[in-house]
This record gives C-alpha cells, sequence and structure tokens, in this order.
C-alpha cells in the first residue's frame, strides 16, 4: 500500500512530494493512482497522489448494494442488498475525502487483481477457491446484476477501469483464482458486446465523465441519480429486485426542464439492453418511468436555448 511506505508517516509524505515533483517534471500529464484503503485526503491535497483506486467511494459500497457480498467474497450480508440508505450515507461520507478532481479520475473497478471477479459475487458463495472446485465460480451467477452493476461503473464519478476478463464473463474468487487467464476464443460474446455498447455511451457524454452528481431518490433495491452541468443532464435509475416497479423521479433537482421531455439512451434488465431512444415527458419537474425486474435506465436531457430576443438575421 502507498500509505504504507517508509518508518514513519512524514517520510512518507516526503517521499509522495517528491516522487510528484520528479514525475511531474517528466511529463505534466502524467497519473499518479495510489493503491489505498480508507481516508486518502491526507495525499490528495494536490501536492502527492492524483487520485486512488476507488474502494471506499466505489468498489465496497456498489458490491454491498448490488449483491450484498463483501468484495473479497469472504461475507454475505444479505440486508444490505438494495440497502438505498446505506449506499447513499456509504458513498457520501467517502466521497468527501476527495477534491473533485481526484474524485473525477478515481480509478472505479468492479473486479480486480486481489479480490473476486464481480460475477462471480453475484452468485453470493461465501469463501475462497480453496473451498469450491474450480467450476462453482461460475454457478448460478447473475448477468442481469452485473450489467445493472457495469451501468453504474459507467455513470457514477471516476474512471471506469475494466479489470480484464470482466467483459468476457471470467468468474473467479479471490486472489490468486481472479487472475484466470483471458478466455480466448471462449468469450461471452453477449457480456462483450453489452461492455462495448456501454463504454460508447461513456465515451459519447462529456457529462458523463466531469459532471457533477446528486441522488435524486432511493428507496428499497432502488437508487436514481443525476449527472449534470450546464448545458446536459443524464439521469440513472436501478431496480435491483425480481419485481417490475415503477417510480417517479425528480429530475428538476438535477436542471431539468420543468415541463419536457428526457430521452432513453441506455437500459438493460434481465435478459437483454437496448440504446434504442424513446421519449419520457416531464411533467413538473418529475418523470415517471416503469422499471423492469433486474434493471437500469439512462435518460438524457439537453438544456433549452431561449433567446432574449430574435437574432438580428431574422
Amino acid at each position: 500500500m502507498a500509505a504504507d511506505l517508509g518508518h514513519s508517516t512524514e517520510f512518507n509524505h516526503r517521499f509522495w512530494r517528491a516522487f510528484r515533483h520528479e514525475v511531474k517534471a517528466a511529463n505534466p500529464d502524467a497519473v499518479i493512482i495510489a493503491e489505498h484503503y480508507g481516508n486518502a485526503s491526507d495525499w490528495l491535497a494536490g501536492d502527492q497522489w492524483d487520485t486512488v483506486m476507488n474502494y471506499d467511494a466505489f468498489m465496497e459500497p456498489m458490491t454491498w448494494f448490488f449483491t450484498g457480498m463483501e468484495k473479497h467474497s469472504d461475507e454475505f450480508r444479505p440486508e444490505l442488498i438494495g440497502d438505498a440508505w446505506n449506499f447513499r450515507t456509504t458513498m457520501e461520507r467517502n466521497m468527501c475525502a476527495f477534491m473533485q478532481s481526484s474524485l473525477l479520475c478515481s480509478m472505479n473497478q468492479l473486479s480486480n487483481h486481489d479480490h473476486s471477479r464481480f460475477l462471480t459475487r453475484t452468485n453470493h458463495k461465501t469463501g475462497r477457491v480453496s473451498d469450491y472446485d474450480y467450476d462453482a465460480a461460475s454457478e448460478n451467477v447473475d448477468p442481469a446484476v452485473m450489467r445493472e452493476a457495469v451501468i453504474f461503473q459507467m455513470t457514477w464519478p471516476g474512471a471506469p477501469t475494466l479489470y480484464y476478463g470482466d467483459e468476457a464473463g471470467v468468474t473467479g474468487f479471490t486472489d490468486p483464482d481472479s487472475r484466470r487467464t483471458y478466455p480466448w476464443g471462449k468469450e461471452d460474446l453477449q457480456m462483450l458486446q453489452f461492455h462495448k455498447d456501454a463504454i460508447a455511451m461513456h465515451r459519447e457524454h462529456e457529462v458523463l465523465r466531469s459532471g457533477s452528481v446528486r441522488f435524486l431518490k432511493g428507496d428499497k433495491d432502488f437508487i436514481s441519480y443525476a449527472r449534470f452541468n450546464k448545458d446536459h443532464k443524464i439521469v440513472c435509475a436501478f431496480n435491483n429486485s425480481d419485481e417490475k416497479m415503477e417510480v417517479t423521479l425528480p429530475v428538476w433537482i438535477a436542471g431539468v426542464s420543468m415541463d419536457g421531455e428526457m430521452t432513453q439512451i441506455f437500459a438493460t434488465d434481465a435478459q437483454s439492453w437496448t440504446t434504442e431512444r424513446k421519449k419520457y415527458p416531464v411533467e413538473y419537474g418529475e418523470l415517471t418511468v416503469t422499471l423492469p425486474p433486474k434493471s437500469a435506465v439512462v435518460l438524457a436531457a439537453r438544456r433549452k436555448v431561449k433567446f432574449a430576443q430574435k437574432p438580428r438575421w431574422w
């Protein structure tokens, strides 16, 4: 861990300040990402690290909400599946440790070399590869929950970072099982195409990379939030239950016009996903949408430009 380097806290900070000076002198655009658990604010004041591998304000809260699993698959807490209050309060508390610049480039992963594969966490098996046979990591997994998590990854503040093989359906318990080789010629082609489409959405919309974030509404098995700037508004909603739900979202909070419309740009459910454009009316600043089981929807709107007076060429 980067915070453990050196024989004292004073030496650690002195080292990282010197390290940053040398790195930025060689390449001002280089990004310094530290592996760190816990509050990293002492290193994120602009003079040491740029950001961290984002466990506290991404991987852990997201994993508890969608799967109820600890990130090593060492513990299953079913009461945390769909616990919107725990998700929101944990996220907001841990995000306070970041400056905005550090948060927006934080390394947001669903899986990595140290932890179980996210797809394996969806089967709720606790333990490690030594407790099971090799195939157990793939048994009873839920690709629909994986798709929800990927949409969250592609729309939450930070840099969505794929751990090789997640996009191809690779499973595995915690290290060393999470380091299985890429399944050349045996990829899950549906999961692969889904990732390509989700990544394309993230690349297309600048607001997903630099916009502000605001929670809109939450309930059991349901969360919604907005990413927004002056001109672009995106609203994301997730139903992590096995039942259909109809929800009314207060999109006015994100600056969406009180009476207008938003366009669906991405949706996923228990069976598949779509990038079909679908219009939703906004009435009195609210939008109502029906969410199928194990689903997510992403809606977009642009600020309407109104001229105070007619342009002189009219």
